[in-house]
């Protein structure tokens, strides 16, 4: 799925609108039958609805289903914020037709006086903006948002809540939006969706079609796109019957120091669960015994150092390299990543104490082969790149990054943002909260090294990697739950997720 910016959505709406063709009031209809559909499978009928409906054609939207409501028997309210003098075309003609239904209390607030005491039991509809507001709420508006956010009743915003902006909201502040549980996107879901810092204003989402035009949806251009599992599946490489080892990949994982050799274990177990050929696990002398025993799959390759990784093998026998997952910061290992870097020609996956070590040596980020993958956390995309102005900025920074060093950057999180070489963006659907736990990234490491050393390409391996890691963090919360789920059971779980995408 394409996400559009706000401008493009009302392109879109316009095209449908001449080509289908369809009258504009009938599209609404439309939009307001999906909301309806909605609501009624969710919410019963002994619960008072609130609409609060602005001037524009959200408003519309609100009124619209107003009527639908109240001729099903729900009880409803609803609320004209006085925003303008005059409604949009729609939005009037949708107010007419609840009239002459007359069965919905119609009130106008033209004052905070007139505003209604919401009860926590209630549910509010949020339809006072769309997604081409364009400045901060103030004034009347400001100060209703407060009180729907401040009466703990359930909310329910159309399209997009009240006051946030569908792409950058750096100018924004939050507080002063609608604080939605739900909110209900028509047709597309909004970028500003995707980052986490909005997710106090979004709540859950979800995304209703209503049929707006394919041909405009086709053409139109956008950078970001939301991956699905018919994407991931259409990637897969099937896996021939008369087969051997060697041809699914030889992959060198460069992991664990003292005291960290949790993480060189969990990215091999990861490894080897996403069909690795082989796997050699370069490590400090101490761990050996540790490795040996914990991953017996694995091939052992022995640092010098007793403690820290200051050297690698010769790396002509292998497919692809993975770096980082808990190899500390040292001196001698900031030289062995600086020497890799220089000899590497093979597809390599940086991850952890290698993006911190790079983060500190800024000088080492011409180094990156072509096509690498990085995988940072928030804080090491800051080590790496510096502070953003907000969520939408730091996307920006992202992609122009991957463009401008032409590599793949997954920067990890809710709706893990995946960017290319062309400066796109990929968004990845699977996972939750239970995955922020410690080893969950040495995790990922691990399944995308596997997948380069099977001869993935660079984005599509990291594609696939995020898609099926969170996928089997999925699969793990259904059967222990979000609480006591730990790394290692996202690696248990590959097995179902490969199994559930084939």
């Amino acid at each position: 799925m394409r996400i559009f910016r706000s401008k493009q959505i009302a392109e879109i709406d316009t095209y449908t609108i001449l080509n289908e063709p369809i009258n504009s009031i009938d599209l609404m209809e439309r939009a307001s039958s999906k909301l309806f559909e909605w609501i009624t499978k969710r919410m019963h009928k002994q619960q008072n609805f609130k609409i609060f409906v602005g001037s524009g054609n959200n408003g519309g939207d609100g009124l619209a289903l107003a009527r639908m409501l109240a001729e099903v028997d729900y009880i409803v309210d609803v609320f004209i914020v006085k925003i303008s003098e005059k409604l949009s075309t729609d939005c009037q003609m949708n107010l007419d037709r609840l009239k002459i239904q007359n069965t919905v209390p119609i009130f106008e607030i033209v004052k905070a006086e007139e505003f209604p005491f919401i009860n926590r039991d209630d549910v509010v509809v949020d339809a006072l903006f769309g997604s081409g507001l364009s400045r901060p709420l103030n004034g009347l508006v400001k100060d209703l948002v407060h009180q729907i956010n401040d009466s703990k009743a359930e909310v329910v915003a159309v399209d997009i809540p009240s006051g946030l902006f569908g792409e950058d909201n750096s100018s924004n502040d939050l507080s002063n939006c609608i604080h939605a549980d739900f909110t209900l996107s028509l047709q597309f879901p909004k970028l500003s969706f995707l980052f986490p810092e909005n997710a106090v204003c979004v709540g859950q989402w979800e995304v209703l079609p209503i049929g707006l035009h394919t041909t405009i949806i086709e053409e139109k251009e956008s950078p970001y796109t939301i991956i699905d599992e018919g994407y991931i599946k259409s990637l897969l490489k099937s896996r021939k019957q008369y087969s051997h080892k060697g041809i699914y990949g030889h992959g060198l994982l460069i992991s664990g120091s003292y005291g960290k050799m949790g993480a060189a274990i969990l990215a091999s177990k990861a490894a080897l669960r996403s069909g690795i050929g082989l796997l050699s696990t370069h490590i400090p002398r101490l761990g050996y015994d540790i490795i040996q025993t914990a991953v017996p799959e694995s091939m052992v390759s022995i640092d010098r150092s007793d403690i820290i990784f200051t050297e690698y093998p010769d790396l002509e026998s292998f497919d692809a390299i993975g770096v980082g997952p808990g190899i500390d910061t040292k001196h001698n290992s900031v030289r062995a990543l600086e020497e890799l870097l220089e000899e590497c020609d093979k597809p390599l996956v940086l991850d952890a104490d290698a993006l911190n070590i790079i983060g500190a040596n800024q000088e080492l980020k011409d180094m990156l082969p072509d096509g690498t993958i990085l995988t940072p956390h928030m804080k090491e995309f800051e080590r790496l790149l510096g502070k953003s102005n907000g969520p939408f900025d730091r996307n920006e920074k992202q992609r122009e990054f991957s463009k401008k060093q032409s590599l793949v950057m997954v920067l990890k999180g809710a709706f893990t943002a995946i960017s290319d070489e062309n400066g796109r963006c990929y968004f990845n659907p699977t996972g939750n909260p239970g995955m922020a736990t410690a080893g969950s990234g040495d995790v990922l490491t691990g399944i995308i090294l596997s997948l380069l050393s099977q001869g993935y390409s660079s984005l599509h391996a990291a594609q696939i990697g995020v898609y099926i890691h969170g996928l089997a963090g999925d699969l793990a919360k259904e059967e222990l739950g979000e609480d006591a789920l730990i790394a290692g059971d996202i690696v248990s779980f590959l097995p179902k997720a490969w199994k559930k995408i084939r």
